[in-house]
């Protein structure tokens, strides 16, 4: 089983920035093998996806993220990070860290970092 634990969020002004974390529990072998994301969803609207990474390191971005946010990972520490720069008001909502697990072909589910982007 596997246990996702994000944490990082916060109020921040527009252009600041935050670092998300999502901290894993159970084997760091298939942490290591696994594809993490970043999911968002804002109030009234579904969740959608901000960022991937590969268990190779292999990074994809939204649209809407692209040169501002970075995905990145640490196996040793089984955790998954998200640094994201120059915040807008339409970046606030609940990120959700998401693991695929690549042998049970699982998708696992933190419980959500609340993100608030306001002046």
């Amino acid at each position: 089983q596997v246990q996702l634990v994000e944490s990082g969020g916060g109020l921040v002004q527009p252009g600041g920035s935050l670092r998300l974390s999502c901290a894993a529990s159970g084997s760091i072998f298939i942490f290591s093998i696994a594809v993490m994301r970043w999911y968002r969803q804002a109030p009234g609207k579904q969740r959608e996806l901000v960022a991937t990474i590969s268990a190779g390191g292999r990074t994809n971005y939204a649209e809407f993220v692209e040169g501002r946010f970075t995905i990145s990972r640490d196996n040793a520490k089984v955790t998954a990070y998200l640094q994201m720069n120059s915040l807008k008001p339409e970046d606030t909502g609940v990120y959700y860290c998401n693991l695929f697990h690549p042998i049970r072909q699982d998708d696992y589910w933190g419980q959500g970092t609340q993100v608030t982007v306001s002046s």
